[in-house]
């Protein structure tokens, strides 16, 4: 099913108009979805040294929820991994269903974050569905996160000197001569190139 944005209201008058506006945000707002999300008027992204709310534009987002998936300057490949497989499952950045937003920030640079509209329903049960994958497994999409982080793994290996090589290599039990090779030797991990 594909979501649209609402259709305009023909109505009588202006001030008919503004009521119809009104109760159909009020009920929006008011609609309850079994979930723990932020709302995106309750943002709060260094966990009491901004202030609640800060970070909402004038359009009424508010009470939009916010899809617990986020990622800075800073962030890691699981953080980046998630981020967009959670865009992915919500069906693409769309106007007035799922937005984007980014922020500069004096700590991690800049951070963004994804919102949902509760009123596309569709999209807000994929973003209860995201929230509830997270909360039994950390990792939205294995081989994406699996690439990425091979992909960094490669890029450090690649990067240090054939002394650092040779002594982690050493440390490993690996033969010194896979010291030469562009490839990440198969007892090298993550951790051991310091990634986490």
């Amino acid at each position: 099913m594909i979501e649209r944005e609402p259709q305009p209201i023909i109505v009588d008058s202006w001030a008919s108009l503004v009521r119809f506006t009104i109760k159909k945000e009020e009920m929006i707002m008011n609609r309850q979805f079994e979930t723990k999300m932020q709302k995106y008027g309750e943002v709060q992204p260094t966990g009491g040294l901004d202030p609640t709310g800060t970070f909402f534009l004038p359009e009424r987002q508010e009470w939009w929820y916010v899809v617990p998936c986020s990622q800075t300057r800073d962030s890691e490949c699981l953080s980046q991994s998630n981020f967009d497989a959670a865009i992915k499952i919500l069906g693409g950045e769309r106007q007035n269903i799922v937005e984007v937003h980014r922020f500069s920030h004096w700590g991690p640079g800049w951070f963004e974050i994804i919102i949902v509209n509760p009123a596309a329903g569709v999209t807000m049960n994929k973003a209860i569905g995201i929230e509830s994958s997270l909360s039994d497994y950390p990792v939205l999409d294995d081989d994406d996160y699996s690439s990425r982080e091979w992909d960094e793994m490669s890029q450090i290996w690649g990067d240090m000197n054939l002394g650092d090589r040779v002594d982690l290599c050493k440390e490993r039990g690996e033969s010194v001569f896979a010291a030469r090779h562009e490839t990440v030797p198969r007892n090298v991990y993550a951790e051991n190139l310091g990634m986490y």
